[in-house]
């Protein structure tokens, strides 16, 4: 849940993205650059988090009237060597806020650090995470609030589609490169997994909205509404310009999550009245076709 501080909204002074070269730091800076506020972004060209004059470089570009968006990670965590070096990374973060507190801090955190429930997830559930990835984040998350003073919102993002991806994980990205090739799109097992994804434009809206009303508190970007694996290709198939099958194929192991992971969006809502997710399949068309015009 959020709490406000900006009573209306105000523009920011300044937003620092962290991470601003990827794909979730791309589409924030490009959301607060189209409003006219002024941003500053850093990516790995500008400082490189894991180098020991990492704290020194961020601490030098950093003000007490800034909005820091941190959301610099290698993701998604799968190895013990990958934690040490995003904890590595985000000590820098620390060190440099040991020196200079922004007035606001909003950090990119996920999903991944809540346990799995068959009950819708709230901002209130529990985190008890059951992966590498969702432990980087919790700790990272704790990391953040021993070191701000001031507000600090923490953002936890579901599964996040959208032109411009450069992960290839199973899902709407995948599906999509695999349908842009004229490749078949070959499900594990037959998709029968239903999950909830959020496009990127959506976060980096909550991501400037949070900003201009200088929240603080945690909260979920996440839809509401769950979707097959299945249900994804087949819309995704749909849109290719070349016709591309959708199969099936033997599982090997579990599903993930238990083949379930749903969300309550009320918190969303409530802090943000005017704000309304994008439904999937329009987000979908909107990535085919922006990854069109740019092709």
């Amino acid at each position: 849940m959020l709490d406000h501080l900006n009573t209306p909204p105000a523009q920011p002074t300044r937003v620092v993205v962290l991470g601003a070269a990827g794909f979730v730091g791309g589409a924030t800076k490009a959301a607060f650059e189209a409003e006219g506020t002024s941003v500053l972004g850093l990516g790995r060209a500008e400082i490189d988090l894991l180098s020991d004059d990492a704290a020194d470089a961020l601490a030098a570009r950093l003000k007490a009237t800034d909005t820091l968006v941190a959301v610099s990670a290698e993701a998604p965590c799968k190895d013990g060597a990958m934690l040490e070096r995003n904890i590595r990374m985000m000590r820098s973060v620390t060190d440099a806020l040991a020196r200079v507190q922004p007035a606001h801090v909003v950090y990119v955190s996920s999903d991944a650090v809540y346990a799995d429930s068959n009950l819708p997830l709230t901002e209130t559930s529990c985190a008890e995470p059951g992966s590498l990835h969702g432990v980087m984040h919790l700790a990272r998350e704790l990391m953040l609030k021993d070191a701000v003073k001031g507000p600090l919102a923490i953002l936890r993002p579901t599964l996040i589609y959208g032109a411009g991806d450069p992960h290839n994980g199973y899902g709407p990205n995948r599906f999509r490169r695999l349908a842009a090739a004229g490749e078949d799109i070959v499900l594990f097992g037959e998709g029968e997994e239903r999950r909830d994804h959020v496009d990127v434009r959506d976060v980096a809206e909550l991501i400037r909205l949070i900003a201009w009303n200088q929240s603080s508190g945690v909260l979920n970007a996440a839809t509401g509404t769950v979707t097959s694996f299945r249900g994804i290709a087949d819309m995704v198939a749909a849109l290719a310009v070349r016709k591309v099958a959708v199969t099936g194929s033997p599982r090997r192991g579990l599903m993930p999550h238990g083949g379930y992971r749903p969300f309550d969006p009320r918190a969303t809502l409530a802090a943000f009245p005017g704000f309304a997710y994008t439904a999937l399949a329009e987000g979908l068309a909107r990535a085919q076709q922006e990854t069109m015009e740019t092709a």
